[in-house]
């Protein structure tokens, strides 16, 4: 366990600088077993803040596996009215979000995908709307992580209990920038101050196409929506609330075109997906849609995400982080999206964020449809940044500008 102070210092970056709580808001915070004693100092700090009510939304990933392996699909597709109405009563009341991942790796190794495919889609269904709220930064949400045994020594194989825990807690601190010696929140806000910089180069270059290309069998042209927009860092919430979505963060991402999607992308890290690590993949993409993939394991996994629905073979997001940068770094494979995202250029398969074009948050889904976003009922980042990426952006004019290469930012 880290230190107390430490953790009291990374609970109020979650409530001040991730989430913002503002005076006598509703938030949520959700969280594993694993992680209470994480919860219990954010919603402390919460208070502190000023919250009106703070509710904990627990949850056990060893009782929802029992769930996959005793409940019937039948069982698993029901959505009970009361769960609806309380992210219902959430968004009516102006609420936050702070929640805390704890991924335990392989934990539903083994579990009939069929359970998982069709519960997963069924829930995706029913609470569309509260993902369209988050999404579209209707509310402030933020996502923070904490360490448990079994994913802690996934990432350190040669160490064990709590000697991987501690381990893990270190590197998740360092990465999320809180230490002994320094003001997180102010850090925080310098860090911000330099991902709006990369920002504004990349909105002012204003690229049709980015070519991205490696090594290992990388080669994709993927355009870019009509005027798309390049976020990363802080954002503001559509009541005009500046909050951080993501500690950490590295990135800065934007919209790719739909239907503007040619040629194949090799991972490089593995995809932490329901469970299951898909592991050594590729996709082939035609028009924007995925028309051949492969995986070393968890393929079935892999065609279940791509199967979720008709947007879940697409593309909703592309983001640049270059190879030199602290959690690439670090060296540690995390085995959780929140972190190796931050480590690697990455693309997410599903729906896209309405910020990333101009006025989307204010557009419903059929303009947003126009402008040429992905919709789907999933969101799934994968990584597939190298140390040798190369990336040519073209811009409306025809002309070339070497936007990476080698690995890293050149503009």
């Amino acid at each position: 366990m880290a230190k107390l102070e430490l953790l009291k210092k990374y609970a109020k970056l979650a409530v001040e600088v991730g989430a913002n709580v503002q005076t006598n808001q509703l938030v949520w915070v959700n969280s594993s077993t694993e992680t209470k004693e994480l919860a219990r100092l954010i919603v402390e700090a919460a208070y502190n803040r000023g919250a009106k009510e703070v509710n904990v939304n627990w949850s056990d990933d060893y009782v929802s596996r029992l769930g996959y392996d005793n409940m019937s699909v039948e069982t698993l597709e029901e959505i009970p009215q009361w769960s609806i109405e309380k992210a219902k009563y959430f968004m009516d009341q102006g609420g936050c979000v702070i929640s805390i991942t704890s991924p335990i790796p392989g934990l539903n190794a083994g579990v009939d995908p069929i359970k998982m495919q069709k519960s997963g889609i069924a829930r995706s269904k029913a609470f569309k709307f509260y993902q369209d709220h988050m999404m579209g930064n209707h509310a402030q949400w933020s996502i923070v992580a904490a360490p448990n045994k079994v994913w802690a020594e996934k990432v350190f194989p040669n160490l064990k209990g709590d000697e991987a825990v501690e381990a893990l807690w270190d590197a998740i601190l360092v990465a999320s920038r809180v230490t002994e010696s320094n003001d997180p929140i102010a850090e925080w806000a310098e860090h911000n101050k330099t991902l709006l910089a990369h920002n504004k180069v990349l909105n002012d270059l204003n690229f049709e196409e980015l070519h991205f290309s490696n090594s290992l069998g990388t080669d994709l042209h993927l355009k870019l929506v009509d005027n798309h927009v390049w976020a990363g860092g802080g954002e503001d919430s559509t009541k005009g609330v500046y909050f951080n979505p993501n500690i950490p963060t590295e990135e800065n991402f934007t919209m790719p075109l739909k239907n503007g999607v040619n040629g194949k992308v090799v991972a490089t890290k593995p995809l932490n997906y329901q469970g299951n690590l898909i592991e050594d993949f590729w996709l082939v993409f035609k028009d924007g849609k995925v028309v051949d993939y492969d995986a070393a394991k968890q393929k079935e996994t892999l065609e279940n995400l791509l199967k979720n629905d008709e947007g879940s073979s697409y593309l909703g997001e592309v983001a640049l982080i270059s190879h030199d940068s602290p959690i690439s770094n670090s060296g540690i494979l995390f085995l959780n999206t929140l972190f190796d995202e931050n480590a690697s250029c990455h693309l997410a398969l599903g729906q896209a964020y309405p910020m990333n074009v101009k006025g989307g948050t204010k557009m419903s889904a059929d303009e947003l449809k126009a402008a040429g976003a992905n919709m789907s009922m999933a969101h799934s980042d994968f990584m597939f940044g190298s140390e040798d990426m190369n990336i040519v952006g073209t811009k409306k004019d025809g002309t070339k500008v070497q936007v990476f290469k080698n690995g890293d930012f050149v503009i």
